[in-house]
């Protein structure tokens, strides 16, 4: 897709490479990124081709370093930002995509640049990476969603620990915490984020998106009401007539 100055992206067999484009800032998310972003993912929802989402980033030192904090407080006004915010709420967004999203982490994986992961389903890291929000270093907090999706993902005590002091992690105690899902070889990462992707692919679209709607709706529901949603999201499957098929034949 032509005319992103921040972003590339790209398709490949079913899959979209999405990829921060300013390694000059390691890829740190100004406004304009974070357009392009919702554009970009937007064009990947209502692509029929596109099955996957992969994201990563581009040069040698950063996934993404976070937000941009050369635009802070450059807005017209506080009310001018919030709405500018509420109309292309990238985070929601991403929350509620429907299709997998994979992140390939390399380098710093900073402030917004462990948030927006944070909304991916499947995260995998290199060896080299540092990850963390380091918001309270400048009087801040994360507002990217990290204050609520950290503590989700990892213990609340860790979650705390991070956000509390802004320091980052290694790769691999983020593997043993739950942050990411694998740690590989820097010159293996992007390999195995699309051996993965394309290990999605190969499943039943519909039953990936009905397995997030479970999953990340669920959790935030008491276990009864969580398990009707289940139920009902089964049945939705089981009316498929090709799934009945499939079912019967291994059955």
């Amino acid at each position: 897709m032509d005319g992103f100055q921040t972003i590339l992206y790209e398709k490949d067999g079913g899959l979209a490479w999405l990829t921060l484009n300013r390694p000059h800032v390691l890829n740190a998310i100004n406004l304009q990124m974070r357009d392009e972003l919702w554009e970009a993912a937007h064009a990947a929802l209502y692509d029929p081709d596109v099955g996957v989402v992969v994201f990563r980033g581009a040069g040698e030192r950063a996934f993404c370093a976070g937000a941009d904090i050369s635009e802070f407080g450059t807005a017209p006004s506080y009310v001018e930002a919030r709405r500018a915010r509420q109309q292309r709420d990238l985070w929601g967004f991403l929350e509620d995509f429907p299709k997998p999203l994979v992140a390939a982490i390399h380098g710093y994986a900073l402030g917004a640049g462990i948030e927006l992961p944070l909304f991916c389903d499947i995260r995998i890291a290199s060896e080299d990476a540092r990850l963390g929000l380091p918001e309270v270093n400048l009087g801040y907090i994360p507002s990217a969603g990290g204050t609520q999706t950290m503590p989700r993902t990892v213990p609340r005590g860790v979650a705390l620990h991070m956000i509390l002091t802004g320091d980052p992690i290694g790769a691999e105690e983020a593997l043993r915490w739950g942050l990411v899902h694998r740690v590989v070889p820097r010159a293996e990462l992007y390999l195995e984020a699309e051996r993965l992707a394309r290990q999605l692919l190969e499943r039943p679209p519909e039953a990936l998106r009905l397995a997030k709607v479970a999953l990340r709706r669920g959790l935030d529901l008491p276990l009864d009401e969580a398990l009707r949603l289940d139920g009902r999201l089964a049945r939705r499957l089981l009316a498929d007539e090709g799934l009945r098929r499939t079912l019967a034949r291994q059955g």
